[in-house]
């Protein structure tokens, strides 16, 4: 793999990651953070932020699907829904509260020098190789209760055309932010060096979607390569073992790109293909966003001092996002910033689970962790 697509898909996932890395730390930008402060301090200002960027997300990818400038839709990696995304999401709910931060943000703060989130990020690989231990049983669990088999969408579960019904929900969103905006309750006074309004990342952060979904052909999307990760592990020390697990057998994608003129094939199993060039590169932008934001207002330091509670709680956090990004499938950043735009019925379920596994997470965090 050294074509020119492929050098094409690598460093445009890298600077994604770079870009979307450094937005998000000098924002604060954290899908963790929003819910765990609506739950535990009633704070919705965070939260305006997220339907913000998702609303940006929805207008400009129907706009470029309308200008035919994407060429599959549905997404690859979105198909029929199941109950399992909803059971997934709760569990990833509760282990990003715990964690400290979702997928992408546990990179950037592990960037900007955390240990604790490294120790996530630890707890993360554990948990996606853990997943394949019982994936047989779960997929068979998942296929059981699924629903709506053949609609991806829900303007496909409605029976009408995805502009027409784009356009509705769009317009009911503009409606209670337009007014937000007027009131001023998009906007957060900081007098922080080199800080960045979370309005102005959110548009940011939807402009980087929108370029995914037209260079690659899908949204941001890291938690396959953990599993990956693990994989690779497992093979190295266990490569029995490794071999008669399904799970890193199974396919993640395999589309056609038309863009770039290459095909897009790849699993979470132990192997270097496209996977590792769409998400491998992303990853580590996202980590080297966080680090070049923190370097370049000269506050870079290694956070190490926090309670042995936080350290267990962060490692137990992300086993359980590891383990319900591979149960759901996917993680927040791809069903909230590229599913829920599309109106994708499995990322509208994962959000159903994953707001009560927050509020879960909340009360653990503040009833056990903090505590203590």
């Amino acid at each position: 793999m050294s074509g020119t697509g492929e050098c094409i898909t690598a460093g445009t996932s890298l600077l994604l990651g770079l870009a979307a890395g450094f937005i998000m730390h000098r924002s604060d930008f954290c899908m963790a953070g929003m819910l765990r402060d609506l739950f535990l301090f009633r704070s919705t200002f965070k939260l305006r932020i997220l339907l913000l960027t998702v609303l940006a997300i929805m207008v400009l990818i129907e706009a470029a699907r309308q200008a035919g400038l994407i060429y599959l839709f549905p997404f690859p990696g979105f198909g029929s829904s199941s109950l399992a995304n909803l059971v997934g999401g709760m569990f990833f709910g509760v282990g990003m509260v715990l964690a400290g931060g979702c997928v992408a943000g546990t990179l950037y703060k592990m960037g900007s020098g955390k240990i604790v989130s490294a120790v996530a990020f630890a707890g993360l690989i554990v948990g996606s190789t853990l997943y394949a231990e019982f994936h047989s049983v779960w997929k068979s669990f998942a296929d059981t209760v699924r629903i709506l088999p053949g609609k991806v969408t829900l303007a496909q579960f409605v029976g009408l055309q995805q502009g027409t019904v784009i356009s509705v929900i769009a317009t009911l969103l503009a409606i209670p932010l337009f007014r937000w905006w007027r009131a001023g309750k998009l906007v957060r006074s900081s007098a922080a060096d080199g800080y960045l309004q979370p309005w102005r990342a959110g548009l940011m952060l939807a402009l980087l979607v929108t370029v995914s979904v037209l260079i690659i052909g899908i949204p941001l999307g890291i938690t396959t390569s953990y599993a990956k990760a693990g994989a690779w592990i497992v093979s190295l020390f266990a490569p029995g073992h490794a071999e008669g697990l399904s799970y890193f057998k199974a396919r993640a994608f395999d589309y056609p790109n038309h863009l770039l003129g290459i095909t897009y094939s790849g699993g979470p199993g132990p192997a270097c293909d496209t996977i590792s060039l769409i998400q491998f590169p992303l990853i580590g932008g996202l980590i080297a966003g966080g680090f070049l934001s923190v370097r370049l207002l000269g506050e870079f330091k290694i956070h190490a001092r926090v309670p042995r509670s936080q350290y267990l709680s962060a490692f137990i956090g992300g086993i359980l996002m590891g383990l319900a990004s591979r149960m759901a499938p996917s993680c927040n950043i791809w069903h909230i910033l590229g599913g829920l735009p599309v109106l994708a019925i499995q990322s509208i379920l994962f959000i159903v689970g994953l707001m009560p596994g927050a509020w879960l997470g909340g009360r653990l965090l503040t009833g056990i962790v903090l505590k203590d």
